[in-house]
């Protein structure tokens, strides 16, 4: 008599095939234990298509960027239109003469033409070269206009540099040796994009740290002068280069300008978008809640989550004045998952606990406000870090990009923070919200 082969010597599957019956079954066994067991709303396919999510949202996210104009006209262009978006955000029964006022600041900049303007400045102690010798070792084929400022003072709480300096087409800064703190807090208020030198007398002890006490982008601009008059001259060569092209000069220190007053009339623009978007969000989160109320279905919740966040954002797009371009897509579509991902687990867990429980219907109702007061406030936290993305960039700000990288990543867990230390005015408003829908179910029922 032949043996009879056990079950497990059997090989009718090849290998690929018994890999792909194990995984299948596993999803299956999966999917029962999830399902009929743990009683999990979606069992377990609804833990894949969080996982997804989760991996999904983890991706970097597209960081917030300014999109700087590089030419003079660009920036032209760029300060009319924030000039179009204060008509659009101000109330039409406000004054005129703001409006004005910012059309004179922009008329200013562009009407400003030469003679170049270059500022001798000296911290407290330094002594001046003489005017003439100053006039003959900068002479050229332009004609130049001088201005030597007042010796800056070191008493403590007058460390900032006049604001008249911003407008010069180049600096010449007279420091001591060794350096204050004065002198290094005054360094840093002068923008890299405007030309400026250092010019400090000889001295053989102090030369050696001072490259090392000031920042890189002082290492090509430090001038070290002997103190004689003749050596003066030679000395200024890389001033004097810069003057043989005075058009350039000028055009460049107005495109400065523009940037300057674009960033803040950005900031003061900010107040106006904020105020705008309060009312946003406060009626956006409290839709959002509704919807989420008289909806009968987990999956008409996440529906209504994600489309109450669209329209928000959509609406914010226009406070911002935000083109809807690839990246903004991106981030606002992130966003959008992250709160509809927040609010399946947020019924997810709490269903599958009166599951657990067998709770009564009064029970159900309760589970349904703490649903539809967690989609207000994941409503909430979505605008605050859209709001701040969307600043950003507008050029509210013009951090360098390593530390635009390092806020990026941030935006939505400070946004969190934010909410979460506004906790009390969220309840508040939860309570009137509440108390509202309460009053209308009385009403229906009566």
């Amino acid at each position: 008599m032949l043996p009879v082969p056990s079950l497990g010597s059997l090989n009718w599957l090849p290998v690929k095939g018994q890999t792909l019956l194990w995984a299948g079954g596993s999803l299956l066994f999966g999917q029962w234990v999830c399902a009929d067991v743990l009683h999990l709303p979606g069992g377990g396919l609804g833990v894949l298509v969080v996982g997804a999510g989760v991996w999904w949202l983890s991706r970097p996210a597209a960081a917030a960027r300014f999109q700087a104009p590089t030419t003079l006209p660009g920036w032209v262009q760029r300060c009319r239109d924030v000039l179009d978006q204060f008509d659009r955000l101000e109330e039409p029964l406000e004054e005129s003469g703001a409006r004005e006022e910012r059309q004179r600041q922009l008329d200013a900049l562009l009407e400003r033409s030469g003679p170049l303007a270059m500022a001798v400045v000296a911290s407290a102690g330094v002594a001046f070269p003489e005017r003439q010798q100053l006039e003959q070792a900068l002479a050229g084929p332009s004609p130049l206009q001088l201005s030597l400022a007042h010796p800056l003072t070191t008493n403590t709480g007058s460390w900032t540099l006049p604001d008249a300096l911003e407008h010069q087409d180049a600096l010449l800064f007279l420091l001591p040796l060794p350096l204050r703190a004065a002198d290094f807090l005054r360094l840093e208020q002068i923008a890299d994009d405007q030309p400026a030198w250092l010019l400090v007398e000889r001295n053989v002890g102090a030369e050696a740290d001072l490259c090392a006490q000031l920042p890189e982008r002082w290492h090509d601009r430090l001038l070290i002068w002997d103190g004689t008059p003749t050596a003066l001259r030679p000395l200024l060569q890389p001033l004097r280069r810069l003057l043989q092209q005075p058009q350039r000069s000028l055009d460049a220190t107005r495109q400065r300008l523009l940037a300057r007053l674009h960033q803040r009339w950005q900031a003061e623009l900010e107040q106006r978008r904020r105020e705008r978007f309060r009312n946003l969000l406060q009626r956006s989160q409290w839709l959002v809640a509704g919807a989420v109320v008289v909806s009968p279905l987990p999956s008409g919740d996440l529906v209504a989550v994600a489309v109450g966040n669209g329209l928000m954002l959509r609406e914010m797009a226009q406070v911002w004045d935000c083109p809807w371009t690839s990246e903004v897509l991106q981030v606002a579509a992130r966003h959008l998952g992250a709160a509809a991902l927040a609010q399946g687990v947020v019924e997810w867990s709490g269903q599958a606990l009166l599951g657990f429980a067998k709770l009564d219907g009064g029970s159900w109702l309760a589970a349904g406000a703490l649903q539809a007061l967690s989609a207000a406030y994941l409503t909430r936290v979505v605008g605050a870090s859209m709001a701040d993305w969307m600043a950003l960039n507008a050029g509210v700000a013009e951090p360098d990009l390593a530390l635009l990288k390092q806020q990026a990543p941030l935006l939505v867990a400070q946004a969190a923070e934010r909410e979460r230390l506004d906790w009390n005015g969220f309840l508040q408003q939860a309570r009137e919200w509440t108390s509202a829908q309460t009053s209308n179910l009385r009403i229906k029922s009566s």
